[in-house]
């Protein structure tokens, strides 16, 4: 590799794939591509990549690709091994229950963990493995132009200074929900598509709850939902416990993970929930850093495609953040590419297969975050009692219904044990 030139912004370097964007879905792709022994390198906007955000699951299938590239030590040290999930109403009674994970019978764990420690734990890899200056930061991307040998991709600095461009065989764009190059690839592509519902989020230092591994998800949307579950074990025996409230609303601000959000504008419909396995309110109120963030997404697309550049994790696919399956798909999206780019001599051919691959897939999960995802569960039974407490939940949904909606929205996810089994 020639080393880089600080002479004018006419002059480049050269890759063999320019992953652009150093979250999950750009690292997790350059470990594929290592593993596979194809060069890449990453480029990042931001001068230092901080632990930002907030918890995040990873579920089976997911795992699985990160436990083959020999990640599931680091990721067992970092974060909270999920052994179940549980449906409440707001009243704190137990709707349903199931094991998860390892629990359930999978071969590979379900994960929570904070998106920062998940960053960290595949920047560490991927400098171990492929080197200190695997991953550029400091280089946003400000577009590509392409011709039959390669691409060309045009970057500014932290000042909106041009930089050197870069020469590439392949250009994969991981560059999130605000994706240059998707906009580039589809100039006309409308707004994203608001759910009606605002999502605020925070992470508090508290004792462990039920299993001290359980995911919860209680209440409904109508009065105000709550997600909550450990994401790192602390030395002193406490737990970060991630916490995430869904409202229906027709306010919301644009797109924006990192937006500082306000406890006096969701805390009210909480104030009474003072169960014997969580006090939610002090939990909300002990949060030092409270974020706020729109449930939206954006239509599938119809390709992602076009000659040497594609499209990867949250810039192909943006989807409503229900199912904890954002991370996942875009791991299995760089599973998938490497496949490709690994199996076939032509990178344009190779770009074709994987979109073909996992266009179709990512979309049904976009749809199915829509209106059936996991939480269908506790929206079923709010529905059926109007909102009130039950004396029995046999009385309300049989079991074998609540199991049944779990079932099939791991079906679509791609993460059912059979499904899994069959690969």
């Amino acid at each position: 590799m020639p080393p880089r030139s600080p002479d004018p912004a006419s002059l480049s370097v050269e890759e063999d794939v320019l992953i652009v964007g150093a979250g999950i879905a750009g690292l997790v792709l350059a470990l594929e591509l290592h593993d596979a022994g194809i060069g890449c390198r990453v480029y990042e906007a931001v001068p230092d990549l901080g632990a930002l955000g907030v918890g995040i699951n990873l579920l089976p299938h997911s795992t699985r690709v990160l436990h083959r590239l020999g990640l599931g030590d680091a990721l067992a040290e970092a974060g909270v091994v999920t052994r179940e999930s549980v449906f409440f109403n707001r009243f704190g009674q137990l709707i349903y229950r199931e094991p998860s994970g390892l629990y359930a019978g999978y071969e590979h764990p379900q994960y929570s963990i904070h998106r920062g420690d998940l960053q960290a734990v595949l920047l560490a890899a991927v400098r171990e493995r492929i080197g200190e200056d695997a991953v550029v930061l400091g280089h946003r991307c400000a577009g590509a132009e392409q011709d039959e040998n390669g691409v060309t991709v045009r970057f500014t600095g932290p000042g909106g200074d041009p930089l050197p461009s870069v020469r590439a065989r392949v250009l994969v764009g991981c560059d999130g929900i605000h994706s240059v190059l998707r906009k580039q690839l589809h100039p006309d592509e409308g707004t994203p598509r608001y759910s009606g519902i605002n999502m605020w989020r925070g992470v508090t230092k508290g004792r462990p709850f039920l299993s001290g591994a359980s995911m919860v998800r209680a209440g409904w949307i109508d009065r105000g939902k709550l997600v909550a579950y450990p994401i790192r074990n602390l030395p002193d025996g406490d737990q970060l416990i991630n916490w995430v409230v869904e409202i229906q609303t027709p306010r919301h601000l644009q797109r924006d993970w990192n937006r500082r959000g306000h406890l006096e504008d969701f805390i009210g419909p909480f104030e009474d929930w003072h169960f014997d396995w969580l006090d939610v309110p002090a939990m909300m109120r002990a949060s030092e850093t409270i974020l706020e963030y729109p449930m939206v997404d954006q239509d599938p697309l119809d390709h992602w495609s076009v000659g040497r550049i594609t499209l990867l994790g949250d810039a192909a696919h943006p989807m409503v953040p229900r199912g904890s399956n954002g991370a996942g798909q875009a791991i299995l999206d760089a599973q998938a590419l490497r496949n490709h780019l690994s199996g076939t001599p032509d990178p344009v051919t190779a770009l074709r297969a994987y979109e073909a691959e996992r266009l179709p897939a990512t979309g049904q999960v976009v749809l199915a975050n829509r209106s059936m995802p996991p939480d269908v569960i506790i929206r079923e039974v709010w529905q059926r009692t109007g909102d009130r407490p039950f004396e029995s939940i046999d009385d309300v949904i049989k079991v074998e219904e609540l199991a049944a909606i779990s079932q099939r929205y791991k079906e679509i996810a791609g993460y059912s044990a059979e499904a899994l089994r069959d690969r």
